[in-house]
């Protein structure tokens, strides 16, 4: 990871209209992340995670405050900047193979050939082991293949910054580590920037290199931020009982369950696992399922 920053949002505050007057989401959110750094965002429901993405994706405008990418303020969304959300959001009569076309041609049709086009097409594919299944098309696909296609589109975009949206919340565990593993890879390999949000306390600790811990909604801003200092390449299985994993583990917990309960709450003890693909998440105990995202105003609505 290098030490060049290349993204910093400044007292991002973002207020939404409401009948009985401005909804302040976000207060003076302040985080500057390195070229190349996985960050995850985590805090529960409500806390403003998707409204810091959609403010990075250009896709919301802070009320105060901004953000710069490599020195230049982002106010629209931008292809150095790909979105992939828990929704794999693939046209249904489309192939794979067509899906990530899409994207590829309207970012690189007039500087690449058709030739390149196509040759880039497969090798983003091939990064998410999906050239297997390029012709098929999504409802011949498991859930997580679809969310492999995904997430090729958005590198064949060849973004600078990657912004992931609970990316796998919604599929079974065992698929989950799996993608994970891949998401490992493909950043060690093109040393993307990620910010990612997440409930899943143990995929935070897994992927990152820091951990945004978020305070409660309304007026939510950064909490505590963790550095994840556990050697790359990761390995969940070598993990499980690592003292150091552990530790981090511990502490985002203790943010989120301690320090970030409603006041007069009891404290909660959240189911401990350490299986190689089952994990602890930030929902309540009794609903640990992770609920599908329908669209990116939900946490700004919690």
């Amino acid at each position: 990871m290098t030490t060049t920053k290349h993204l910093e949002l400044t007292g991002v505050d973002i207020d939404f209209p409401t009948p009985n007057g401005p909804f302040k989401a976000l207060s003076n959110v302040n985080l500057k992340i390195d070229r190349g750094e996985f960050v995850s965002l985590i805090g529960h429901s409500g806390c403003g995670k998707s409204t810091v993405l959609n403010i990075v994706a250009g896709l919301y405008q802070a009320t105060k405050g901004g953000v710069l990418l490599d020195g230049k303020e982002v106010n629209e969304p931008g292809p150095e900047r790909a979105v992939v959300f828990q929704n794999h959001s693939l046209l249904p009569w489309l192939t794979a193979y067509e899906n990530v076309e899409l994207a590829v041609k309207q970012v690189f049709k007039k500087t690449k050939t058709k030739a390149e086009m196509k040759e880039w097409i497969e090798y983003n594919l091939q990064l998410v082991h999906m050239d297997h299944a390029m012709h098929k098309r999504p409802d011949e696909i498991s859930g997580g293949m679809k969310q492999r296609v995904g997430i090729a589109r958005a590198l064949a975009m060849e973004p600078t910054v990657m912004l992931m949206d609970e990316p796998f919340g919604a599929l079974d565990a065992l698929t989950r580590a799996h993608l994970q593993d891949s998401l490992m890879e493909i950043q060690a390999d093109l040393n993307n920037t990620v910010i990612m949000i997440t409930h899943d306390v143990d995929e935070a600790v897994l992927l990152s290199d820091r951990i945004v811990m978020m305070t409660n909604g309304p007026a939510a801003t950064v909490g505590e931020i963790l550095e994840v200092k556990l050697p790359r390449p990761r390995h969940r299985l070598e993990l499980a009982d690592d003292p150091q994993y552990n530790h981090y583990r511990a502490a985002v917990l203790s943010f989120l369950y301690e320090k970030q309960r409603t006041p007069g709450e009891a404290p909660t003890k959240p189911t401990k696992q350490h299986t190689s693909t089952d994990s602890t998440t930030t929902d309540s105990p009794e609903a640990t399922t992770p609920t599908t995202k329908t669209s990116s105003t939900d946490e700004q609505a919690a």
